[in-house]
């Protein structure tokens, strides 16, 4: 029942402070989206029973609705548990457009799933996903921010901004308690660790198998310019390593016997204002071949030691990644996150908002929706996936209502103006973006 009412609250506030203008449209599409079993097309949410409106009514809550960012994502924000700790997966993915030749500011953009010319590129806009990991090996992971890349942004300083906001909505809490943010390759850089060193979440990245660190420096001895790195780290020649600061030996269900080696106060040779620790991850040890070790760096968070998270710790913390990457091919699959075909970037972004919020929602009610598996699916108990609890959606949802008004009848429209000229909308060119120089 706790958890009914919170779903009702949650609801409530979206509709009164987070929908500004065709709040009644939005809301309803919200509710189309979560009740609709497999739609092929945009405006086939409209057919839905919850959708008492017409289908242009389906566009115009896109393209004339408006949303107040700012505070959905600072009401998102608290909906996060106060237990400790706390840990936040952020990554990327991308919305292929194609074939959309009026849609501005397309990109280039890495994607294993599709190809350009034979080489793993796709055309449309990239998006920066920052999201909550409640628990580790499973698919839910709920987002805090989604935004869109620009072409004169990359994917590292959209994701140090999400970062900060967050940061600004929690510093009490995390100030309080632990938060961590992990991240993989892309961010295992100074681009992302210099500007969130001041910040009070941790920053755990992995690292690049070919990097080359830098000790302290030491002590000034009074003659010729300080020195300002010390001695080399390098990942690939252990003589360079020495003893590490912590060493710790574990069994994990799913990477079997681990070994984890952590060294102290390294930094990189662009920003050495920037220490941090390193962690080298050897897994499978039981087997006779085991697999490749890997890197990862951490960054503490202000006003605390390196050795505040335990290796042990961090290690557990980084398998809070994974949840974000089903959790994205959930949105895509289940959501129809990728379906519509909009002609504006600003269109793309209200509808992003609008799955986040359906994510939310399913979330929100996964202890609460009774499991109505389909004939050749196992009964799933305790731990629902999304998929499951969007099945039986509909039961609860009959209980709670909607607070949107119902519809008003405006007449005909009036139709194209006579007199005026249509033309064809204008055409954009695919950005390609290039590495920036020094």
């Amino acid at each position: 029942m706790q958890q009914f009412n919170k779903l009702i609250e949650f609801r409530q506030a979206v509709y009164d402070h987070g929908l500004i203008r065709a709040r009644d449209a939005q809301f309803e599409l919200l509710d189309a989206l979560l009740l609709s079993s497999s739609i092929r097309s945009f405006p086939e949410l409209s057919l839905s029973p919850v959708f008492r409106r017409k289908w242009p009514s389906a566009y115009a809550a896109i393209e004339e609705g408006r949303q107040d960012q700012e505070w959905l994502e600072r009401f998102l924000s608290q909906q996060i548990s106060l237990d400790e700790p706390q840990v936040y997966s952020l990554d990327s993915t991308v919305w292929p457009h194609p074939d959309a030749r009026t849609m501005m500011d397309r990109c280039y953009v890495y994607s294993p799933t599709g190809r350009v010319n034979g080489h793993p590129v796709v055309i449309g806009h990239p998006y920066s996903v920052l999201a909550w990991a409640p628990e580790r090996g499973s698919s839910w992971a709920p987002p805090l921010s989604i935004r869109r890349v620009e072409s004169q942004q990359t994917d590292v300083e959209v994701g140090v901004a999400q970062v900060r906001q967050l940061c600004r909505y929690r510093e009490v809490e995390m100030y309080q308690a632990r938060h961590l943010i992990v991240a993989d390759c892309k961010y295992g850089n100074h681009l992302f660790l210099g500007p969130l060193k001041d910040e009070p979440c941790g920053v755990l990245v992995r690292l690049r198998c070919d990097r080359v660190l830098y000790r302290v420096s030491g002590t000034y001895r009074g003659r010729g310019r300080p020195r300002v790195h010390g001695d080399p780290f390098a990942f690939k020649e252990p003589e360079t390593w020495a003893e590490p600061d912590e060493v710790v030996e574990l069994n994990d269900e799913r990477w079997g016997r681990v070994r984890l080696r952590r060294w102290d106060h390294l930094h990189a040779r662009q920003d050495a204002h920037t220490p941090f620790s390193v962690i080298l991850a050897e897994t499978h040890l039981e087997r006779q071949k085991p697999a490749q070790p890997f890197w990862l760096g951490y960054q503490p968070p202000a006003r605390r030691e390196p050795g505040d998270w335990r290796a042990a710790d961090l290690w557990y913390g980084y398998q809070h990644r994974w949840p974000v990457e089903p959790s994205t091919r959930f949105r895509k699959q289940y959501l129809y996150w990728t379906l519509p075909r909009f002609q504006t970037p600003e269109s793309c972004d209200r509808w992003t908002m609008l799955v986040s919020l359906a994510q939310w929602q399913l979330f929100l009610a996964r202890d609460g929706v009774q499991d109505q598996p389909l004939p050749w699916q196992p009964v799933q108990e305790k731990k629902r996936t999304p998929e499951r609890v969007l099945q039986g959606l509909g039961a609860l949802f009959r209980q709670i209502g909607t607070p949107t008004r119902p519809p008003q009848s405006r007449g005909k429209s009036p139709g194209w103006p006579k007199g005026r000229a249509r033309t064809c909308p204008k055409r954009y060119q695919v950005v390609k973006k290039t590495k920036k120089k020094a």
